[in-house]
Order: C-alpha cells, then sequence, then structure tokens
C-alpha cells in the first residue's frame, strides 16, 4: 500500500472519528525531569500489568468453569491438558501478584512525592481506589481454583470481615452467600472477579488517567529540575515500553520456573490444613491478627484489629486534607515521617 493510500485511508477514518483533534493533547504532555521522575515509570507499569491481567484473564475464561463440581477440574485441565494452558495461568498469577506490588509502590512514591497537593486530590483518591480494587481482584481470585488453600483461606479471609462490629455479620453473609464457604460463596467470586471488579477497575482507571491529563505530573516540593520537560510522545512512552519489554521477560521467567500450583481439590468437611495464609499482600493484617490478644479491655482483640485497620485505610483515603503544610506548599517533613513508619511497619508485620 503507498504512502498516499495509507493518507487516504487515515483520512477516512478521521472524518469519521476525529481522532486527530486530540493529538495535540499528546503532543503537549510532557514529563517533568528531576532526581526523583523514574518513579513516574511506575504508573505505566501498573497500566501494562492490568492489560497482561485482562488478556490472561480472557483466555482463562475459555475454559474456566465455575462450580464446585467443575471449577477444580477445569483449572486442572487449563493446567494439565490445554496447550500453553499452565503458562497463562501462571502469567495471570505472576502479574497479579507484580501489578499489586506496583500500585503500593506507586502509592507510596505519591506519598513521599506529595503528589496529592491540590489541585490533585481527586487523583490520589482514584489511586488509592485502584489499590482496593487490586487487592479485592487478589482477594476474590483466590477461591476460584477450589482447592484446599484457597477454600480454607477464603474461610478466614472472610471471618476477619465478619469481625467489623455492627456489620460483621452482615458483611459475612454477603460475601459467603449464607453461613459458610460454600458453591454459593465460588458464583459470588466469580461475578465480581470477571464482572464487577474489571468494569470499575475500567471506569476508575479512565478517572484516573484523565485526571493525570488534566494536571500533569507533580512535581515535589523542593526537587531541583534537572532539564527541560521530556515529552511524553516519543521519549517517556519509549521508555516505558523497555519497562514493559523487560516486565514480560521477567514474567514469562517466573512463570516457566515457578508455575502456578493447584493443591488438592476442597473438601469443606477437612480439617484447615497447617501452616493456612493468605496472599502476601495480606499477611500484614494477617499477622496482626494472630498476635493481638484475644481481649483488648472489655472488647474482643480482632474486633479491635479490624476496627484499627479501617481507621489506617480511611487515614490513607484522607491523607490530601489531612498534609494541611503540604496543601499551603509548605515542607511537611513530619507527616511523610509518620506515613513512612507505618508503612515500615507493615512490612516488617509482612515479614
Amino acid at each position: 500500500m503507498t504512502a498516499a493510500a495509507l493518507r487516504r485511508v487515515a483520512e477516512w477514518f478521521d472524518a469519521r472519528t476525529g481522532l486527530s483533534g486530540s493529538r495535540h493533547l499528546l503532543d503537549a504532555k510532557v514529563v517533568p525531569r528531576h532526581r526523583y521522575s523514574v518513579f513516574y515509570y511506575l504508573g505505566g507499569m501498573a497500566l501494562f500489568l492490568f492489560v497482561i491481567q485482562v488478556v490472561t484473564g480472557l483466555l482463562l475464561l475459555l475454559y474456566y468453569e465455575p462450580g464446585t463440581a467443575t471449577a477444580y477440574e477445569s483449572v486442572k485441565r487449563i493446567s494439565g491438558e490445554i496447550p500453553f494452558g499452565w503458562l497463562v495461568r501462571s502469567l495471570h498469577r505472576w502479574s497479579a501478584d507484580i501489578f499489586i506490588g506496583v500500585l503500593v509502590l506507586h502509592l507510596m512514591t505519591a506519598f513521599v512525592m506529595k503528589a496529592y497537593r491540590p489541585p490533585r486530590e481527586l487523583t490520589w483518591l482514584t489511586g488509592v481506589a485502584a489499590l482496593g480494587l487490586g487487592l479485592g481482584f487478589g482477594f476474590s481470585g483466590y477461591l476460584l481454583p477450589w482447592d484446599e488453600i484457597a477454600f480454607f483461606a477464603t474461610q478466614v479471609g472472610t471471618a476477619v470481615a465478619g469481625a467489623v462490629p455492627v456489620v460483621g455479620r452482615a458483611t459475612l453473609e454477603l460475601l459467603r452467600g449464607g453461613e459458610d464457604v460454600t458453591g454459593a460463596t465460588l458464583a459470588r467470586f466469580f461475578a465480581l472477579h470477571v464482572v464487577v471488579l474489571p468494569f470499575a477497575a475500567m471506569a476508575l482507571l479512565g478517572a484516573h488517567l484523565a485526571l493525570v491529563q488534566r494536571h500533569g505530573m507533580s512535581v515535589p516540593p523542593g526537587a531541583a529540575l534537572t532539564g527541560p520537560p521530556r515529552p511524553f510522545v516519543p521519549d517517556f512512552l519509549l521508555r516505558d515500553l523497555v519497562g514493559w519489554t523487560l516486565a514480560l521477560a521477567l514474567l514469562a521467567a517466573l512463570a516457566a520456573l515457578f508455575p502456578a500450583e493447584l493443591g488438592p481439590k476442597a473438601n469443606p468437611f477437612a480439617s484447615a490444613p497447617a501452616g493456612i495464609k493468605p496472599e502476601w499482600y495480606f499477611y500484614a493484617p494477617f499477622q496482626q491478627l494472630k498476635v493481638i490478644p484475644a481481649t483488648i479491655g472489655p472488647f474482643e482483640g480482632e474486633a479491635v484489629g479490624v476496627i484499627a485497620f479501617t481507621i489506617l485505610a480511611a487515614l490513607i483515603v484522607l491523607v490530601p486534607f489531612l498534609d494541611r503544610r503540604a496543601a499551603r506548599g509548605e515542607a511537611s517533613p513530619w507527616f511523610t515521617a509518620a506515613g513512612i513508619a507505618i508503612f515500615l511497619y507493615l512490612a516488617a508485620l509482612g515479614w
């Protein structure tokens, strides 16, 4: 096809879509240069890993059959009989873990760089909500293989939700679809994992990206610029592509060397295996609830722990409105130190 023919095709599409009118948005988008600008790549990396999750999830959905009588067998078939099924499942599993890790780092660096300062409060809120959805993906997807570890880990996780005062009982029954973890729980988690959370995530990521486009990338207070802004297209985008290529190579290596495992099929009447634990990103609250006393004064220790983590989550959400010094453009080292201390405490619990 000649250049003239390609130009005519492009003009035909542009006349019907008007996409060329939005080119100025990309042409005008620039990325500040300073000593911390490397952390800007975390956002693009999270988006890339989310796309990997969607693609591999759709491929798995072609063969996965929800239901207590079919879920385990379908996952076993994917892992052992479907060509490259084990690879797709392992890519899905490893990209989920790395996705949440990148989201946590992205949130932490945004906190340290004060990227929540006005007028970027909504950018922070949508980012925190994206992390919450990522945790929801991990929690709901863990049960879908319907193996022994997933069954009992879900039983423990939903029981923690049931420890919330006042609304705990209703929350537990809403998650489980009844008193116990059954086929109704699997059906609810499947619907949550493949319908509710993906649509919510796409809407939320769209809003987050629109806000980043609207306000640009935040420069940390006091950070000295090291050069003129870098054009997003093609300079920053090409560097993003290099990172995505390396991430894909890492995912392929992890999937090949450490493929996703499948334990024995879940048996609701069996005893929980020793050493049961959730995914790594839930280690901190899991460990905290393990070491907290059974009672604290007149209150149940588990309920106190759940309330404490709920308050912590609320504080993270409200960071832009609590750090008033940063909102006025002033340094707030004590606020930053408190956030880092909490992060290190959670990391120590997980470790």
